[in-house]
């Protein structure tokens, strides 16, 4: 005949620590992922970067006649006659960016 040996089980105060230690681990890791995803969908610029490469060419085969402004996407865009060609800038929420087309 076979002994059974007696296991001992954890008890319900320690499988209720080690659950919420387990979803506090989960949580923050939720947060973290969360919060880098807003920060790349934020700071994606993939649009307003098309839309000044279009501008470029319609400036360089002379389609846009300077002074230009418009707004794309909250973009404002600004195109303004230079000597040594034109500036295109383009801002949004108090960040500027510039660019130079020859």
């Amino acid at each position: 005949m076979v002994i059974l040996k007696k296991i001992k089980g954890a008890t319900l105060i320690e499988t209720l620590t080690a659950s919420v230690l387990i979803i506090i681990v989960f949580m923050i890791a939720s947060l973290s992922f969360n919060n880098i995803f807003n920060t790349h969908v934020k700071r994606d610029q993939k649009a307003i970067e098309n839309r000044v490469k279009e501008l470029e060419y319609r400036v360089i085969h002379q389609k846009i006649v300077l002074p230009y402004s418009e707004d794309f996407a909250g973009w404002d865009v600004f195109i303004t006659a230079q000597k040594e060609g034109a500036r295109i800038t383009y801002s949004k929420d108090e960040k500027e960016h510039q660019k130079i087309v020859y």
